[in-house]
């Protein structure tokens, strides 16, 4: 698998990132879980270390899902996660519009 450095922190990932909001959200009903984790974790063993998520694919499912499938490969991986919508924590409601302040962001990231 070929790798890109991103930014100027050395950071590199694999040329090829996942994005995982179908897995969970946007594209009909949430696929199988155990499935997707298992898809995750084949990625990974195929080369695949960047993975994109956010907050609002779910909401909050597909970081959940993304986090225990990976988790146990987390020195070899990359997690990009978007954040700052407003969405009640408590129920998933989007409300619309977006929420950036400091307190939120570090319940959701």
């Amino acid at each position: 698998m070929q790798k890109r450095t991103l930014g100027n922190s050395g950071l590199e990932v694999s040329a090829i990132g996942l994005g995982c909001m179908g897995m969970t959200s946007a594209y009909g009903p949430p696929a199988n879980w155990q499935d997707m984790i298992a898809l995750l974790r084949a990625a990974v063993d195929r080369g695949v270390t960047f993975f994109d998520t956010a907050e609002a694919y779910g909401p909050f499912a597909n970081e959940e899902l993304v986090g225990e499938a990976l988790a146990p490969l987390r020195d070899r991986v990359v997690i990009a996660t978007k954040f700052g919508f407003d969405i009640d924590l408590q129920t998933g409601e989007r409300r619309g519009g977006v929420n950036s302040r400091p307190e939120h962001i570090k319940a959701v990231a």
